[in-house]
């Protein structure tokens, strides 16, 4: 019978540059295997085909995913024009194929209509679930079903430097949580009668986090197992946009312990990140009455 390895508690986030041809997960399992990680997950998917920053979770760290789940992204995409695919990307089966009359004018007044907050028919090809069953088990099926659209909000988007290129075209967006750039390259085909697909997608930034600091698999790989934690960020990365609180050891025990306190001097209400001395310990939450009670806390490290 195989040896079953022994995982160890590793606490951190590592912001993955994800290579295309790996889906999210198996980009996590990955990483969770080169740290020998015994608990890991990620912050929101990329499609296989997709690259760029994939937020990774480890041990105590993905009490905090949620905080990217909600932020903004940012993308880098190409749009092939004129081929309409099942999936809305290139790794589908083409559809249709139509004459492109448009040029870098006409894109560039097409995505005018895009900007702000705008209503997405979320793709048949996408992991959003009906009955239990994610949408892609049904297209796969060959059955269509009806979606209700979904409001997002396109923040920036604009035309990359070099315009159209034959048939292609290159965009940057920032965008709300849930998004799908697919959808988007879908209508601005659609907007310009000649339909299109997303032929390239690149993620550049979630929230406060972009690809400067991203580390690939092979760099990983390639540093020794010892010096791998290096790379991981520490667990309050996450909720570096919330307000620190210092509070002193009787403070924290009261907290770990699940106990609410009022505090003599608050400054404001709502999430706080926690600290002991140097040891960040979790989220807490301030009232408008000024009691701090715990949120979503640390359990490992040494005993405050």
């Amino acid at each position: 019978m195989q040896k079953r390895i022994a995982r160890r508690q590793v606490d951190g986030v590592l912001l993955l540059d994800k290579p295309r041809g790996l889906s999210s997960n198996h980009a996590l399992q990955k990483a969770k295997r080169l740290f020998n990680a015994a608990k890991a997950g990620h912050t929101g998917t990329l499609d296989p085909m997709a690259t760029g920053l994939l937020p990774l979770t480890f041990g105590e760290a993905t009490k905090f995913s949620q905080m990217l789940l909600d932020a903004d992204k940012s993308y880098e995409a190409t749009v092939t024009l004129g081929v309409v695919t099942d999936t809305g990307d290139a790794e589908g089966q083409v559809l249709e194929r139509q004459s492109v009359t448009a040029d870098a004018q006409d894109i560039a007044a097409a995505l005018n209509a895009f900007r702000g907050e705008i209503e997405q028919i979320p793709p048949m090809y996408s992991a959003l679930k009906r009955d239990g069953r994610p949408l892609y088990e049904y297209a796969r099926a060959g059955i269509e079903l009806e979606r209700a659209p979904r409001r997002v909000v396109i923040h920036a988007l604009e035309m990359l430097d070099g315009g159209l290129d034959g048939s292609s075209f290159g965009f940057r967006v920032r965008c709300s949580k849930g998004t799908y750039v697919r959808t988007l390259a879908m209508d601005i085909g659609r907007a310009l009668g000649c339909g299109a697909h997303l032929s390239a997608l690149r993620r550049t930034a979630i929230g406060p986090f972009g690809l400067d600091d991203a580390v690939s698999i092979e760099r990983i790989e390639s540093c020794p197992m010892d010096g791998r934690d290096a790379l991981l960020a520490s667990c309050d990365t996450l909720v570096g946009h919330l307000v620190p609180l210092q509070l002193d050891e009787s403070q924290a025990c009261a907290l770990l312990q699940g106990r609410s306190m009022t505090l003599d001097e608050c400054a404001g209400s709502g999430l706080v990140r926690l600290y002991a001395g140097a040891r960040f310990i979790g989220l807490g939450e301030i009232n408008e009455g000024g009691k701090l009670s715990p949120k979503r806390l640390i359990a490992t490290g040494p005993a405050v």
